[in-house]
């Protein structure tokens, strides 16, 4: 992927995401002062059980991504038709199966959820229209996965950014003229159909697709299900790491308490969706390079991405963590301040580690060595459902958050950078130096700089804390600029670009071998 490529597509990500984030941020209180906590919290609720669904995509959509980049790059146009019809219809199956879950569990929303008698049938409703969505959305959304193939994520961006703001748009005057959750649920699912549309017109228009049964192939399904069995446990396991929380609370506590640790739990996914847009262009970057026998460019990858995702996440976890309950009663109000900011530390602190690594998982999808990280996902992701059980009956919320945080660290810490410093044959200390050093130092005077500005007044609008951000910023900004004029965000000492000594060994090995 060219420089002008990835800087178009970094780009568009960041900025449909930054609207994304500034509508949710003036939405999510909006729509939370409209609807009420026990509305609100039933909105909360819904689209998270809603998003187990995304499970039924049983990793297809990996697969489509890895392999229409394939294809494509071969001009294989025939082998490209078998996928996209194999993908097609195995989603129409999956879409099917998921409208019929979702049937037999609406039935049942009073027995599995604490809400108010008056509020089930609203509820159940509610679920239904989600959903189906939902269900509709796996053979709609195959488009968007191909794009993504073809490295045209500027275009999955616009639509995005188009559909983000007119939903906004609608939701606002729907609210404003007395409707209610259901209406907010109706324009929220739309949206998205109309961006798939918009998608497959542009994907038929760039491919010459056939379609039809007789493209449905059964070596295409296996290829296929080999690559996304192992992106499916890893689907389970991210599930199991930040989608539980709401089930249990619900559970153990009540509908209205997921509103408080929602506020706390949506600016950690801010910040991860902030990161996740830089590091999906390492995907392809790795997989080609790995094609191509490329050790010496995946262990750039690996270091200078992780690099770039740390001077990303960590200016974004500094004012949280300072900031923090400035930014939660500017946003949502200062009565959520109390539950909600002791969350948000737990979540943040340990989710940073995670993030400052993002490339790392997307070099191992990369090259398709995943396997591993999928089973020790699981396993923390279980250890989350069970301490979240366990400490919650304790602490509470902050309990609850605590059960995340606990196996997230040991999975960052122990695991991540070992695993693929042992894979690319680089030291793990060197690996730790080269890739956080500079981050961390351009991150030390934003640190102290918003600790200044926090001990001269406590922000309470959004005027206020966007003050407080800007100002403890500008020297961030200036350190982030002297390392991109001198290209120190991608550069690699010499050392980590030559073969590692076990390569070497191997290889000397080798050749012995066939000597004799």
């Amino acid at each position: 992927m060219r420089k002008h490529e990835i800087i178009r597509n970094v780009s568009s990500s960041w900025f449909s995401l930054g609207a994304n984030i500034l509508v949710g941020i003036f939405l999510s209180p909006f729509i939370l002062h409209r609807l009420g906590n026990t509305s609100y919290g039933a909105w909360v609720l819904v689209f998270s059980v809603t998003g187990y669904y995304g499970l039924f995509d049983l990793g297809v959509r990996s697969s489509i991504i890895r392999y229409v980049s394939t294809y494509t790059a071969k001009n294989d146009i025939d082998g490209l038709c078998r996928l996209v019809n194999t993908s097609l219809a195995g989603y129409i199956a999956i879409g099917a199966t998921a409208m019929a879950v979702t049937i037999a569990l609406s039935t049942h929303v009073s027995s599995i959820f604490r809400m108010p008698a008056e509020f089930v049938e609203t509820a159940r409703l509610l679920f239904l229209i989600v959903g189906a969505s939902v269900a509709i959305g796996f053979p709609a959304g195959i488009f968007g996965g191909m794009l993504e193939g073809l490295g045209r994520f500027y275009i999955v961006n616009a639509t995005n950014l188009v559909s983000t703001f007119v939903r906004a748009a609608l939701i606002v005057l729907a609210l404003r003229h007395g409707y209610g959750l259901l209406a907010v649920a109706i324009i929220t699912v739309t949206l998205p159909f109309l961006s798939s549309a918009v998608r497959a017109a542009i994907v038929l228009h760039l491919l010459p697709l056939k379609f039809g049964w007789r493209y449905v192939s059964r070596d295409s399904f296996g290829e296929i299900a080999r690559y996304s069995s192992i992106s499916l446990i890893l689907m389970i396991a991210f599930k199991l790491r930040f989608k539980t929380d709401e089930l249990v609370i619900s559970t153990f506590m009540s509908v209205a308490a997921v509103t408080f640790f929602s506020n706390a739990d949506r600016l950690v996914d801010y910040t991860a969706e902030v990161v996740g847009s830089l590091a999906q262009i390492f995907v392809p970057m790795s997989g080609q390079s790995d094609a191509k026998g490329d050790k010496d460019r995946l262990r750039t990858i690996f270091v200078a991405g992780n690099r770039s995702c740390a001077l990303v996440v960590l200016p974004i976890s500094a004012t949280l963590i300072i900031l923090g309950k400035s930014v939660i009663t500017a946003w949502v109000g200062a009565r959520y301040v109390a539950a909600s900011y002791p969350v948000l530390l737990v979540l943040i602190i340990p989710s940073t580690v995670t993030l400052a690594q993002a490339a790392s998982t997307r070099i191992l999808y990369g090259m398709a060595l995943h396997k591993s990280l999928a089973w020790v996902t699981g396993l923390e992701g279980l250890a989350n459902l069970g301490l979240s059980i366990l400490l919650i009956r304790q602490f509470g919320l902050v309990g609850d958050a605590l059960g995340t945080a606990i196996p997230l660290s040991c999975t960052s810490l122990f695991f991540m950078p070992r695993h693929l410093c042992r894979i690319l044959n680089v030291r793990v200390r060197s690996f730790l130096v080269e890739a956080y050093s500079l981050p961390l130092l351009l991150c030390l005077p934003t640190v102290l700089t918003l600790l200044l500005m926090r001990r001269w007044f406590f922000a309470r609008t959004y005027l206020e804390v966007g003050l407080q951000i800007i100002i403890g910023l500008i020297p961030y900004a200036l350190g982030l600029t002297w390392a991109v004029r001198t290209g120190r965000i991608w550069k690699v000492q010499r050392e980590l670009q030559k073969r590692a000594p076990d390569e070497v060994s191997v290889s000397l090995i080798s050749s012995l071998q066939e000597k004799i």
